[in-house]
């Protein structure tokens, strides 16, 4: 099976769902949803089978640095195609479709170190599903945190056209932010807790900082999340703080995992 012509079909796929939406957005048209969920599920089919041919490898799974970024947006356009079948979220893709393009291009064009996990090590296996499960839904926090941070500015400003019109009213935007980053911290919670477990010198050297810096964006979300039932925390605060934690745990995990498979496997 060629896998340069199937990721080459689900890149085209990713492309004409945003290139449609932005074009019905700059015309003051509404996008069919149905038409983006059979683009969108089209091209995450077509995605993963090319994934599955990337990372089987056979003493193991190869989860490099370039592999592991199309897994994270592969999920995180799932997560939003699923989420867009009961709730107005479909907007978001316009900007995560492209992102997943962009990734599949590094995964199959890039040569990066391998690190091969063996796939008999569940407890390290389960470890990975539940970090990426928390940086894809996390991440997509991010994103509606931007969204609804441009929503707020045009609504404040009167400026009612545009993207706008696809936009849900300003109070679902918010509730679904909360959605997201309640799930986040439940599955980052489980991540911190199997690597705890499952992961020998959690705290080593190579280590440490991605751990420390998980646990940190793990206190922003919980202190988000307590603000928000406590203290009414909404609009302008809850996106600084969705942001500043989903750039703690990009740091924690992109980060680290450039600089050790990149950069110093890389010399």
């Amino acid at each position: 099976m060629n896998i340069i012509i199937i990721s080459l079909f689900a890149i085209i796929c990713y492309c004409t769902t945003a290139i449609g939406q932005a074009l019905a957005i700059k015309q003051n048209k509404q996008f069919r949803k149905s038409l983006v969920l059979f683009l969108g599920f089209s091209a995450s089919l077509l995605q993963a089978i090319s994934l599955y041919l990337l990372i089987h490898e056979p003493n193991g799974i190869n989860l490099g640095f370039y592999n592991v970024s199309s897994v994270i947006s592969w999920m995180i356009i799932n997560i939003v195609l699923l989420s867009a079948l009961k709730k107005p979220v479909e907007s978001l893709l316009i900007f995560l479709a492209p992102l997943a393009a962009l990734t599949i291009i590094f995964a199959v064009t890039q040569d990066a170190p391998k690190t091969v996990i063996p796939e008999r090590d569940f407890g390290m296996l389960g470890h990975i599903l539940f970090s990426i499960l928390a940086y894809s839904i996390l991440t997509i926090a991010a994103f509606q945190a931007v969204l609804l941070a441009y929503q707020n500015y045009k609504l404040k400003h009167h400026q009612l056209k545009g993207i706008l019109k696809v936009f849900p009213p300003l109070q679902t935007m918010e509730s679904l932010l909360f959605e997201f980053v309640w799930a986040g911290l439940i599955l980052l919670t489980a991540s911190l807790a199997t690597g705890f477990l499952f992961v020998d010198d959690l705290l080593a050297q190579h280590l440490a900082h991605k751990t420390l810096l998980s646990i940190f964006a793990w206190l922003v979300f919980a202190t988000l999340l307590w603000g928000r039932h406590q203290l009414g925390w909404r609009g302008n605060t809850a996106i600084k703080w969705t942001i500043s934690g989903t750039t703690l745990l990009m740091l924690s995990y992109f980060g680290s995992k450039f600089v050790l498979d990149l950069v110093l496997q890389g010399r």
